[in-house]
């Protein structure tokens, strides 16, 4: 399956993808989204990301954008794990791809497509307090931070931030 948007096309993530992703989970980048971490564990997680697509039904995309040479700009999308207490809409953008507007479009059209298709009635994100970019991403979605949902690692708390409800959406 694949969506497209105006700049990006967004697929389910695949071997061609592997290096780009173990770099960014094993760089400082990804500080906030669990990491740096060793090259094994980078790679696993990778994998995670792959079979939740098999497990699911869905996962995070595979972000690229149109007329590239199909080259990994980040991960967007759904994820939801068995022992996650709500359905995420997450988001990383590896090293040269931040600041162009790729996560807030990628994000959206994923979004869309988890309301629509995967027929999703809510959505949050769970966002490192220190992540202000995220933190700003989740506002411009429309997400506002909601402090009475549950974390899914409750040991290392974060910001839940819930995004708005599929009718409420207008884009």
């Amino acid at each position: 399956m694949i969506l497209e948007t105006e700049t990006l096309i967004l697929r389910k993530p695949g071997p061609q993808d592997v290096a780009a992703t173990v770099d960014f989970f094993m760089s400082p980048r990804s500080s906030m989204a669990g990491g740096p971490l060793t090259q094994g564990k980078a790679w696993r997680q990778f994998a995670a990301e792959v079979g939740h697509w098999d497990l699911v039904g869905c996962g995070m995309w595979a972000v690229t954008p149109k007329g590239g040479d199909d080259a990994i700009a980040g991960l967007v999308g759904p994820w939801c794990p068995m022992d996650w207490p709500e359905k995420e809409l997450g988001w990383v953008i590896f090293d040269g791809f931040e600041g162009k507007g790729i996560a807030f479009e990628a994000a959206t059209a994923a979004r869309r497509d988890a309301f629509e298709r995967l027929g999703w009635e809510t959505a949050v994100s769970y966002i490192d307090p220190e992540n202000v970019r995220s933190i700003a991403l989740a506002e411009r979605l429309g997400a506002t931070l909601d402090q009475s949902a549950p974390q899914p690692k409750p040991e290392t708390p974060c910001l839940v931030y819930r995004h708005p409800t599929p009718s409420e959406v207008t884009s």
